[in-house]
């Protein structure tokens, strides 16, 4: 049975799935003045066979079929991609088998019923259904434009990224050319420490590019990754040391890893220059835990120590350089005197450098 009057398709398409004909033609006539136009299928295979076809708004399903349930054919419908809402009806008060419907997806659930009263209520619950599935449908709209802007704004952060960290190694091998026709051992020097510096940069947007990461990066694995770096750079006949890092994986904000990773890279290059005896072998400690709610950093060495009150052995720049990023940190940072070698530690909060 079917509607095809001519204004048909300016109705709201209902499925009616009943074996009962008599009461189709009632529900058919009823909900056709209420704006409806109701299709009847005798079975479950019939109901969903016309859905397959699609043009169907909702779906009033009738619970006691020939054969079968409309719990056995409910699943069937909810399974379909992008299915109608479905109104679950009954002549049984038993609330098992409304809750039994709600659980397996219907919409909402009706006692079955003749009156006008029934109509209009049916109606109503045929009108709620699908605003809420217009809402979902929209929300799910919604969600998937803001997903591919997402996927857009990551990608395009990810080439930035790439095109930084690329930047940047052509910076550190300008210098690293420069220093090679420098004669001057001072001069080699302070360009290899700033090689290191712009290296400790360049490898937080690597890490943020190859790890396709926005806005954060695991310390340990920058850290490692870093350390790898600087250890292979620094260590020669004259400074066989090595590095051993011990880290917690712990997410940081991004300037706030660039920022970590110049000071370690400062410390651990200082350690690698002045702990140890030219020729003699030396470990580099870099140690990264969290306590409570704050990040604690220490780079150590069992070498000769270091008064921090002393002059500077260089430059200064590296204690300047040291002082002002702790401070961007917010940071506790001090040395510890009783420690045998030079022990330097770094606390700041977590809340803060997220």
């Amino acid at each position: 049975m079917s509607n095809s009057s001519g204004d048909a398709d300016a109705l709201i398409h209902i499925l009616y799935i009943d074996d009962d004909e008599g009461l189709a033609l009632l529900m058919q006539k009823n909900l056709r003045r209420r704006g409806f136009s109701v299709e009847w299928a005798e079975s479950g295979a019939a109901g969903l066979a016309r859905l397959g076809e699609g043009g169907i708004d909702a779906v009033l399903l009738d619970h006691i079929l020939a054969g079968e349930t409309g719990l056995d054919i409910l699943p069937c419908i909810t399974a379909m991609p992008e299915h109608p809402p479905v109104i679950y009806a009954t002549g049984s008060d038993d609330t098992s088998i409304a809750v039994a419907a709600l659980k397996a997806g219907a919409d909402d659930y009706m006692l079955k019923g003749i009156s006008a009263d029934y109509f209009d209520l049916l109606a109503a619950a045929l009108e709620q259904a699908l605003e809420r599935a217009r809402f979902r449908r929209e929300t799910a709209q919604a969600q998937e434009v803001i997903r591919q802007q997402r996927d857009l704004a990551e990608m395009l952060l990810a080439e930035v990224n790439h095109r930084i960290a690329n930047s940047l190694g052509l910076v550190g091998a300008l210098i690293r050319m420069q220093s090679s026709m420098t004669k001057d051992q001072v001069a080699i020097d302070a360009l290899h420490e700033t090689q290191m510096r712009i290296n400790a940069i360049a490898s937080v947007h690597r890490r943020l590019y190859t790890n396709r990461q926005v806005g954060s990066v695991q310390v340990d694995e920058y850290l490692n990754s870093l350390l790898t770096e600087l250890e292979a750079s620094m260590r020669d006949d004259k400074r066989p040391h090595r590095i051993v890092l011990t880290a917690q994986p712990v997410n940081l904000a991004t300037d706030k890893v660039i920022t970590l990773g110049l000071i370690v890279s400062e410390l651990v290059t200082n350690a690698f220059k002045y702990a140890y005896p030219d020729s003699v072998s030396g470990e580099i400690r870099v140690i990264v835990d969290q306590t409570d709610e704050a990040l604690r950093v220490i780079v150590e060495d069992d070498g000769a120590g270091f008064d921090p009150s002393s002059p500077a052995r260089g430059t200064g720049l590296g204690t300047r350089i040291l002082t002002a990023m702790a401070a961007s940190l917010k940071s506790d940072f001090a040395y510890d005197p009783g420690h045998d070698g030079t022990k330097a530690t770094l606390v700041f909060s977590l809340h803060e450098a997220k």
